[in-house]
Protein backbone atom coordinates (compact mmCIF):
# COMPACT_ATOMS: atom_id res chain seq x y z
CA UNK A 1 0.00 0.00 0.00
CA UNK A 2 2.61 2.83 0.76
CA UNK A 3 4.40 1.74 -2.57
CA UNK A 4 0.70 2.97 -4.56
CA UNK A 5 0.76 6.20 -2.15
CA UNK A 6 4.35 7.10 -3.01
CA UNK A 7 3.54 5.97 -6.67
CA UNK A 8 1.05 7.97 -6.93
CA UNK A 9 2.33 10.80 -5.30
CA UNK A 10 4.97 10.88 -7.92
CA UNK A 11 2.07 11.18 -10.72
CA UNK A 12 1.14 14.18 -9.17
CA UNK A 13 3.83 15.88 -8.77
CA UNK A 14 5.18 15.11 -12.46
CA UNK A 15 1.47 16.62 -13.81
CA UNK A 16 2.21 19.71 -11.54
CA UNK A 17 5.32 20.24 -13.52
CA UNK A 18 4.21 19.74 -16.85
CA UNK A 19 2.01 23.26 -16.03
CA UNK A 20 4.68 25.43 -16.73
CA UNK A 21 6.37 23.75 -20.16
CA UNK A 22 3.13 23.99 -21.36
CA UNK A 23 2.62 27.29 -23.42
CA UNK A 24 5.82 25.87 -25.17
CA UNK A 25 4.11 22.53 -25.85
CA UNK A 26 0.67 23.73 -26.99
CA UNK A 27 1.60 24.87 -30.37
CA UNK A 28 2.92 21.53 -31.46
CA UNK A 29 -0.58 20.41 -31.43
CA UNK A 30 -0.84 21.39 -35.01
CA UNK A 31 1.97 19.70 -35.99
CA UNK A 32 -0.01 16.32 -37.19
CA UNK A 33 -1.72 18.90 -40.01
CA UNK A 34 1.48 18.97 -41.46
CA UNK A 35 1.63 15.57 -42.30
CA UNK A 36 -1.82 15.81 -43.72
CA UNK A 37 -0.39 18.39 -45.89
CA UNK A 38 2.24 16.59 -46.92
CA UNK A 39 -0.04 13.88 -47.76
CA UNK A 40 -2.47 16.38 -49.73
CA UNK A 41 0.72 17.73 -51.71
CA UNK A 42 2.86 14.08 -51.67
CA UNK A 43 0.24 11.70 -52.41
CA UNK A 44 -3.38 13.03 -53.38
CA UNK A 45 -4.46 10.05 -54.72
CA UNK A 46 -3.94 7.99 -51.25
CA UNK A 47 -5.36 11.40 -49.55
CA UNK A 48 -8.25 11.48 -51.31
CA UNK A 49 -8.72 7.29 -50.71
CA UNK A 50 -8.49 8.27 -47.15
CA UNK A 51 -9.89 11.70 -46.85
CA UNK A 52 -12.80 10.74 -44.62
CA UNK A 53 -10.92 8.36 -42.06
CA UNK A 54 -8.22 11.52 -41.69
CA UNK A 55 -10.96 13.91 -41.39
CA UNK A 56 -12.46 11.79 -38.10
CA UNK A 57 -8.63 11.26 -37.09
CA UNK A 58 -8.05 14.68 -36.86
CA UNK A 59 -11.58 15.42 -34.87
CA UNK A 60 -10.66 12.69 -32.05
CA UNK A 61 -7.12 13.24 -31.38
CA UNK A 62 -8.24 17.54 -30.87
CA UNK A 63 -10.79 16.39 -28.79
CA UNK A 64 -8.81 13.96 -26.53
CA UNK A 65 -5.71 16.60 -25.95
CA UNK A 66 -8.01 18.89 -25.47
CA UNK A 67 -9.64 17.44 -22.68
CA UNK A 68 -6.14 16.13 -21.37
CA UNK A 69 -4.94 19.54 -21.54
CA UNK A 70 -8.17 20.72 -19.55
CA UNK A 71 -7.77 18.20 -16.71
CA UNK A 72 -4.11 19.02 -16.61
CA UNK A 73 -5.22 23.06 -15.76
CA UNK A 74 -8.24 22.04 -12.94
CA UNK A 75 -6.19 19.88 -11.65
CA UNK A 76 -3.07 22.73 -11.40
CA UNK A 77 -5.61 24.94 -9.66
CA UNK A 78 -7.12 22.59 -7.54
CA UNK A 79 -3.77 21.49 -5.96
CA UNK A 80 -2.33 24.70 -5.49
CA UNK A 81 -2.54 25.21 -1.33
CA UNK A 82 -2.68 29.17 -2.07
CA UNK A 83 -3.50 30.73 -5.29
CA UNK A 84 -1.02 33.44 -5.90
CA UNK A 85 -2.19 35.96 -8.73
CA UNK A 86 0.60 34.94 -11.08
CA UNK A 87 -0.38 31.21 -11.16
CA UNK A 88 -3.80 33.14 -11.89
CA UNK A 89 -1.82 35.28 -14.18
CA UNK A 90 -0.74 32.19 -16.07
CA UNK A 91 -3.71 30.27 -15.96
CA UNK A 92 -5.65 32.21 -18.60
CA UNK A 93 -2.99 32.75 -20.16
CA UNK A 94 -2.83 29.18 -20.95
CA UNK A 95 -6.58 29.09 -21.50
CA UNK A 96 -5.93 31.82 -24.26
CA UNK A 97 -3.59 30.06 -25.75
CA UNK A 98 -5.56 26.69 -25.59
CA UNK A 99 -8.24 28.55 -27.43
CA UNK A 100 -6.26 30.07 -30.13
CA UNK A 101 -4.24 26.85 -31.42
CA UNK A 102 -7.97 25.10 -30.80
CA UNK A 103 -9.09 27.60 -33.60
CA UNK A 104 -6.46 27.44 -35.94
CA UNK A 105 -6.27 23.76 -35.46
CA UNK A 106 -10.17 23.82 -36.97
CA UNK A 107 -9.32 26.48 -39.72
CA UNK A 108 -6.17 24.75 -40.47
CA UNK A 109 -8.15 21.09 -40.76
CA UNK A 110 -11.00 23.30 -42.75
CA UNK A 111 -8.65 24.23 -45.35
CA UNK A 112 -6.98 20.87 -45.91
CA UNK A 113 -9.83 19.40 -46.42
CA UNK A 114 -11.52 22.12 -48.80
CA UNK A 115 -13.88 24.93 -46.77
CA UNK A 116 -16.12 24.86 -50.06
CA UNK A 117 -16.66 21.11 -49.90
CA UNK A 118 -17.14 21.05 -46.41
CA UNK A 119 -19.70 23.74 -45.64
CA UNK A 120 -21.83 25.88 -48.07
CA UNK A 121 -23.21 29.50 -47.25
CA UNK A 122 -26.75 30.18 -46.23
CA UNK A 123 -26.28 34.18 -46.96
CA UNK A 124 -27.55 36.37 -49.62
CA UNK A 125 -23.43 37.57 -50.95
CA UNK A 126 -23.76 38.63 -54.59
CA UNK A 127 -22.17 35.98 -56.93
CA UNK A 128 -19.14 38.40 -57.10
CA UNK A 129 -18.62 38.25 -53.64
CA UNK A 130 -18.67 34.65 -53.42
CA UNK A 131 -16.19 34.16 -56.07
CA UNK A 132 -14.29 36.49 -54.62
CA UNK A 133 -14.25 34.35 -51.53
CA UNK A 134 -12.88 31.03 -53.76
CA UNK A 135 -9.25 33.07 -53.56
CA UNK A 136 -9.27 33.18 -49.41
CA UNK A 137 -10.29 29.77 -48.11
CA UNK A 138 -7.97 29.72 -45.26
CA UNK A 139 -9.52 33.47 -44.02
CA UNK A 140 -12.92 31.70 -44.44
CA UNK A 141 -11.46 28.76 -42.55
CA UNK A 142 -10.59 31.02 -39.75
CA UNK A 143 -13.98 32.43 -39.48
CA UNK A 144 -16.08 29.74 -39.57
CA UNK A 145 -13.86 28.04 -36.92
CA UNK A 146 -13.76 31.21 -35.01
CA UNK A 147 -17.67 31.45 -35.59
CA UNK A 148 -18.14 27.65 -34.03
CA UNK A 149 -15.37 27.80 -31.31
CA UNK A 150 -17.62 30.70 -29.76
CA UNK A 151 -21.03 29.25 -30.63
CA UNK A 152 -21.96 32.27 -32.09
CA UNK A 153 -24.59 30.75 -34.58
CA UNK A 154 -24.94 33.14 -37.26
CA UNK A 155 -25.96 30.54 -39.38
CA UNK A 156 -24.43 31.90 -42.68
CA UNK A 157 -21.96 28.75 -42.93
CA UNK A 158 -23.71 25.48 -42.93
CA UNK A 159 -21.85 22.09 -42.66
CA UNK A 160 -22.83 20.04 -45.51
CA UNK A 161 -21.08 16.83 -44.89
CA UNK A 162 -21.37 14.26 -41.92
CA UNK A 163 -17.82 14.57 -40.66
CA UNK A 164 -18.39 18.89 -40.98
CA UNK A 165 -21.48 18.45 -38.89
CA UNK A 166 -19.46 16.86 -36.35
CA UNK A 167 -16.68 18.38 -36.51
CA UNK A 168 -18.77 21.35 -36.08
CA UNK A 169 -20.19 19.86 -33.02
CA UNK A 170 -17.21 18.90 -31.44
CA UNK A 171 -15.53 22.82 -31.75
CA UNK A 172 -18.70 24.21 -30.08
CA UNK A 173 -18.70 21.89 -27.55
CA UNK A 174 -14.89 22.59 -27.00
CA UNK A 175 -15.79 26.15 -26.97
CA UNK A 176 -18.52 25.73 -24.79
CA UNK A 177 -16.50 23.56 -21.67
CA UNK A 178 -13.71 25.96 -21.93
CA UNK A 179 -15.71 29.17 -21.44
CA UNK A 180 -17.39 26.93 -18.23
CA UNK A 181 -14.25 25.80 -16.97
CA UNK A 182 -12.55 28.99 -17.49
CA UNK A 183 -14.93 31.33 -15.90
CA UNK A 184 -14.44 28.19 -12.80
CA UNK A 185 -11.14 28.68 -12.33
CA UNK A 186 -11.47 32.41 -12.29
CA UNK A 187 -14.42 31.92 -9.60
CA UNK A 188 -12.63 29.53 -7.72
CA UNK A 189 -9.17 31.32 -7.55
CA UNK A 190 -10.96 34.89 -6.91
CA UNK A 191 -12.59 32.90 -3.50
CA UNK A 192 -9.18 31.34 -2.38
CA UNK A 193 -7.89 35.03 -2.38
CA UNK A 194 -10.77 36.08 -0.52
CA UNK A 195 -10.46 33.10 2.31
CA UNK A 196 -6.85 33.84 1.90
CA UNK A 197 -7.02 37.58 3.25
CA UNK A 198 -9.82 36.67 6.04
CA UNK A 199 -6.98 34.52 7.89
CA UNK A 200 -4.34 36.98 7.09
Amino acid sequence: MPTFRKRASQVLQSRTRLIPILPFVIPLLLLPLAAGWWLHVAAPVQFAEYRENLFLSYLFFIAVVRFALLDMALFYVSRKGKSVHLDLLQIVFLYLEISAVTMLFFALLFDLFGVFDLFRYNGTAAVQQMQAMQGHTLHLAIYISMELFTTLGLGDWIPQTLNAMLAAEIEAVLGFIQAGVFFAVLIYAHQDVKSGSKNE
